[in-house]
């Protein structure tokens, strides 16, 4: 095992890696013809034995959250992929979907006959159409290859997938909201309990994976749980996709075994761009919170870059050099999170309204000190207070920015202004006050 462990990204410098035929080649659907050999449950097992934990952010183990449909419920089971991609800094999916669709369908088989669904859904947010019809395309040849619909490869199990468009909403990200979109409603939060493996879409239990989880399945199968979990870590097993962005050489897709390192990435992607220094970082996302320089060499895994003080989410490193002004960044990522707001719980509707009013006014160097504090406190009171976890992801960037760039804050003030020139992307002449 290298750097890197390219399986999900094996193929996608093959000619016309979307294709049924390029996967096939490359040993597409064998695992599905191994899977249809084994009891469902053994499936469940093999995934559990795998250490698989969901790719989509909370890290929940997979397996564990196949094993809690009840399977003496006489409703049907549903398996619903999340492929609503729509953090900012976060492409991994949408990516995996264009480069290699048939991965994820194949997960989608195996993983609905582990828990014994005959309907799945891929819910894919409805501005990527390009990445909706290569998958829609990718399912039809599955069809045409007996790989999908009635008595699949004569096992006499059946299935149907739908692939559904989404209406651009970041909220339906979430499980329960994705659920009540699924099913024509606004989308909104579910309360919880009860829970989607009990009832979830059409009140029937449903297992929900994001995109990568499922996809994962296919080479758990094929190779085994035991070289699932010889890469990782102890408790972060497995490979993921860790997508680069910003101020970075090379950005894109690095496909690598959970607990490496940023400078490690970096060192892969050519470094941060010439002439420049790392400023700060995001290790899953915009809804983590940043970490700086001195958290190069933290293990990019669930348990090591908790602890130092952030999450590891999807993997979403975006990359800032000394030119980004940390406070106009958190801002346009506060904006998001306002915009993207669904309404329901107050704490959410209001607050991030009121933590943009606050940000924008400190950006313009309008305001005092004391304004940090206040800041902090409308965080404080948004935290763990909110419906879902849209509100913890939108405090996260400020609480963390003002813990390590108070000073840069202080320095809007001092300037009566961004002492960041905005069209050179420099810093002013008297920067000292930033050090």
């Amino acid at each position: 095992m290298g750097t890197l462990t390219p399986v999900l990204t094996d193929i996608w410098d093959a000619d016309r890696s979307w294709t049924l035929k390029t996967y096939e080649a490359h040993g597409g659907y064998r695992a599905l013809t191994k899977a249809l050999g084994m009891e469902p449950a053994a499936i469940v097992e093999e995934v559990k034995g795998s250490g698989l934990r969901g790719r989509g952010g909370a890290g929940f183990p997979t397996g564990m959250k196949w094993s809690f449909i009840p399977q003496d419920n006489p409703k049907p089971k549903y398996l619903v992929v999340n492929a609503d991609e729509s953090e900012p800094g976060t492409c991994k999916d949408i990516p995996l979907m264009m480069a290699n669709p048939h991965v994820l369908v194949e997960g989608v088989i195996i993983s609905s006959f582990a828990i014994r669904a005959h309907h799945a859904f891929i819910y894919i947010r409805g501005e990527v159409l390009h990445v909706i019809r290569r998958v829609q395309a990718a399912v039809e040849e599955a069809y045409a290859a007996g790989h999908l619909g009635k008595d699949i490869h004569g096992s006499g199990y059946d299935l149907d997938v739908v692939v559904h468009t989404g209406a651009g909403a970041y909220i339906c990200g979430e499980e329960t909201a994705l659920l009540e979109g699924l099913e024509g409603r606004r989308g909104q939060p579910r309360l919880r309990p009860p829970f989607p493996a009990v009832a979830g879409l059409y009140a029937s239990p449903t297992v929900i994976n994001n995109v990568e989880s499922i996809a994962s399945v296919p080479s758990i199968i094929e190779h085994g749980a035991e070289w699932f979990a010889s890469m990782g870590t102890e408790k972060s097993k497995g490979y993921g996709i860790f997508s680069l962005s910003g101020h970075v050489t090379k950005p894109g897709q690095y496909e690598a075994p959970l607990g490496i390192t940023l400078r490690q990435l970096l060192e892969l992607a050519g470094g941060v761009r010439e002439g420049h220094e790392l400023k700060f970082w995001t290790p899953g996302g915009s809804s983590t919170p940043l970490l700086t320089a001195e958290h190069l060499d933290v293990p990019l895994d669930f348990e090591a870059v908790g602890e130092a003080g952030s999450m590891l989410g999807t993997r979403a490193l975006q990359i800032f050099d000394e030119t980004t002004c940390v406070v106009r960044a958190v801002l346009r990522w506060t904006e998001f999170y306002k915009h993207e707001s669904c309404g329901k719980c107050t704490p959410c509707r209001e607050g991030t309204w009121w933590l943009a009013q606050t940000l924008a006014a400190l950006e313009r160097g309008e305001g005092s000190e004391s304004d940090l504090d206040l800041l902090l406190d409308q965080c404080d009171n948004i935290l763990g207070r909110a419906f879902c976890a849209l509100g913890d992801g939108a405090t996260s960037p400020i609480s963390s920015s003002i813990q390590y760039f108070r000073e840069e804050y202080l320095a809007h003030l001092t300037h009566g202004g961004c002492p960041f020139d905005p069209v050179a992307s420099t810093v002013f002449a008297d920067e000292a006050v930033l050090a």
